[in-house]
């Protein structure tokens, strides 16, 4: 706003005049000095008080409170060269603010209102302080409250007009999209079983990269993977164990795991007095598990149509890890399966949002689940020229944004997040990790496997995560990077998060040093460690990156954990697949 929309613009072409010649709508700056200062006011009223004196009424052009200045007829001042119309003036009051308390999400305006070319400039409180509300990467610094009630206490006389917006307390709409919080996180990686055994792997600095040792990888070019550490058959009762792919065991063993950290009773929905078909399932995965259809192809071979188990169509769909998930713990709500290459499981913890917020489930278990370490894969992956290689014993052969990176180490595993309504989590007095404030997608349209270099796709979804969850990029106080440690992967998302970003430097780490590329479960794994670092204030190092190459420009937490920054509340989970699928997710930390 530059001007009141009731005044014209007022082009300034100063001159000098007596007061003698000042008519109501000139105008008028009392000195050349004001002039020069920018600082006007229009003449709204003229009374003669004697042969020799004029009392004239001032009001600033864009709006404000009257002053009176008596001047002497032969006086010397400075008019713009234009009337206005005096009565399309408004006369306007700035509140006093000494008694408020100011909350966040208030917005202030201020407008120097004598200058007739002045712009409004607004002011959001956010954190304890205010910012400029256009300024999105938040490099025009802040100002506090005592700024803003001084602004307000001296607009009058300083020629301001100062507005004052609280935040709306808005009333609960049954139709309104819902607020989605988290309440349990359970994982499976190759740095053991359990989110408690992935979160002190992560900030200990270590990796769950190991040599493929079994016979079926022999003659292999590269022979490594990020394989979780124990039997997860093993953890579950025989009989259920033989009828799920080694997928869908990571799955419902990180489900069970969630399950029970978000507060609810073992055995399902019914043991925690929930109806069944208001709970969800939404998990990713590219495959599932690729080794049932191999197995089933090999024995095939060997024995013929009698060797292959009646098993191996059902055990072989990626929607295993759903089914089953839904089966051990009585959800019939929904059991949903996204398949998006490495994006899959950051975009089926989005879609399991949308879920809850519009009212379609209360509670969902959401997340990734993956198992594609076989011979075929990794030959294939191998020949793409797309994997790292190297001695796990010395470190970890994945270099995230590292000078020296040269690929990605194939990794499996799960993560599951539970995700309910907030009004659902607060009724039964669950313990709530963050919110899961928004997410964002979008596609390169680019190449079958590479991405594009550009990272305008990668920027668009970051971008649009952002505005789901209603957030600035001022607000982001971490990223939880996609960094697979390929050459040109992880300088497309350095790009992106710096156009995105700006200037501003953000601590961002990426976790594939340590666990290798969990492929579809890599979002599931990804959120729950992000969700970790709100929790806990620190953000976990990045491995295996001893120097960072010069061209990824961003602020790479490497050494030792960092703490979280205290002023901002987002943090911002990637996942970018093979045909240019992107997936964001944003979590917002909650009081």
């Amino acid at each position: 706003m530059t001007h009141s929309p009731e005044t014209p613009e007022v082009p300034i072409r100063p001159y000098a005049v007596t007061a003698a010649e000042v008519v109501p709508g000139d105008l008028l700056a009392l000195s050349r000095e004001d002039a020069e200062r920018h600082r006007w006011h229009v003449v709204t009223h003229t009374l003669p008080e004697t042969p020799e004196v004029i009392r004239v009424t001032l009001r600033p052009p864009l709006g404000g409170t009257d002053r009176e200045e008596v001047l002497r007829r032969e006086q010397r001042v400075t008019v713009a060269g234009r009337r206005m119309d005096a009565a399309a003036v408004p006369l306007v009051t700035s509140p006093a603010l000494d008694g408020v308390g100011f909350r966040d999400g208030d917005r202030v305006s201020s407008l120097r209102a004598v200058d007739p070319e002045a712009v409004e400039v607004t002011y959001v409180r956010r954190w304890g302080s205010w910012r400029r509300e256009a300024d999105e990467e938040g490099t025009a610094g802040t100002v506090t409250d005592a700024d803003v009630r001084r602004w307000a206490a001296e607009a009058d006389r300083e020629g301001l007009v100062v507005r004052y917006e609280p935040r709306p307390v808005r009333a609960p709409e049954a139709a309104g999209a819902r607020r989605v919080v988290v309440t349990g996180l359970g994982a499976v990686t190759p740095l053991g079983v359990g989110a408690g055994e992935l979160w002190r792997g992560l900030l200990e600095g270590r990796h769950g990269v190991r040599e493929l040792t079994g016979e079926e990888f022999d003659g292999l070019p590269v022979r490594i993977a990020g394989t979780v550490p124990v039997d997860p058959a093993g953890l579950l009762p025989r009989p259920a164990a033989r009828r799920m792919n080694r997928a869908a065991q990571f799955a419902v063993l990180a489900a069970r795991e969630a399950w029970a950290d978000a507060g609810y009773a073992d055995g399902g929905t019914r043991e925690s007095g929930l109806d069944p078909e208001r709970v969800g399932v939404s998990l990713g995965a590219i495959l599932g598990d690729a080794s049932v259809l191999v197995g089933g192809d090999r024995k095939l071979r060997e024995k013929g149509p009698r060797g292959v188990s009646p098993l191996t169509t059902p055990m072989t769909v990626p929607s295993q890890a759903a089914s089953q998930v839904s089966l051990d713990l009585h959800i019939t709500g929904e059991a949903r399966t996204v398949t998006s290459a490495c994006a899959s499981g950051t975009e089926a913890i989005g879609q399991a949002v949308d879920r809850i917020r519009h009212g379609r489930v209360d509670v969902a278990l959401a997340g990734g689940a993956e198992a594609v370490i076989t011979p075929a894969i990794m030959a294939s992956f191998a020949a793409m020229r797309a994997l790292a290689d190297g001695d796990p014993s010395g470190g970890s052969p994945s270099r995230p944004f590292g000078k020296d990176r040269d690929g990605f180490v194939n990794g499996e595993g799960a993560g599951v997040l539970v995700l309910e309504s907030e009004e659902h989590a607060r009724a039964r007095g669950a313990r709530v990790y963050c919110e899961a404030a928004g997410w964002g997608l979008s596609t390169d349209a680019h190449h079958m496997a590479a991405p594009d270099p550009s990272g305008g796709g990668i920027a668009l979804a970051l971008r649009r995560a952002l505005q789901d969850a209603e957030g600035h990029v001022a607000d982001v106080v971490h990223v939880n990077a996609h960094a697979t440690a390929t050459v040109d992967g992880d300088l497309a998302e350095a790009r992106a998060l710096r156009g995105v970003l700006g200037r501003r430097d953000v601590p961002v780490t990426a976790l594939k040093g340590h666990l290798g590329h969990l492929q579809g479960a890599a979002g599931g794994v990804e959120a729950v460690a992000a969700v970790l670092t709100l929790h806990h204030g620190v953000v976990p190092p990045t491995i295996g990156c001893a120097e960072v190459d010069d061209a990824i420009d961003l602020d790479v937490v490497r050494g030792a954990p960092r703490a979280l920054p205290g002023t901002g509340d987002l943090v911002l989970s990637n996942s970018f697949g093979f045909g240019g699928h992107n997936a964001v997710l944003a979590l917002r930390r909650v009081a």
